[in-house]
């Protein structure tokens, strides 16, 4: 388990250096300060907004559960709609027990 987090946190810290290195490699006035990281990883360096925050944590309108992260390197979690995806989860499993409970008490 060690292992597995020191691996995770040299990846944050590889993203966030290679955010950096890719924004100032730009020239001054191409510099954005948000983007992706290899084309994968997503990084904004750009002061949050309320709206980028409550857009990036909070949109239930959305099935996009893994966002861009508002400040930093990485993904943020739309909480809303991962609470209603871990909701459905759980009642198709309580579902299917109860349906196996039931074809348990036929049988005997």
């Amino acid at each position: 388990m060690k292992d597995l987090v020191k691996l995770i946190r040299t990846a944050v810290w590889l993203s966030f250096f290679g955010a950096i290195y890719q924004e100032l490699r730009k020239p001054p006035e191409q510099r954005t300060w948000h983007g992706k990281v290899a084309g994968f990883v997503p990084y904004d360096f750009r002061p949050p907004t309320f709206e980028r925050i409550r857009a990036a944590y909070w949109n239930p309108e959305s099935d996009v559960i893994f966002t861009d992260h508002v400040l930093g390197v990485g993904w943020a979690v739309n909480l809303p709609t991962a609470a209603r995806k871990l909701s459905e989860i759980f009642s198709q499993y309580a579902s299917a027990a109860r349906g196996e409970e039931r074809s348990a008490r036929r049988e005997e």
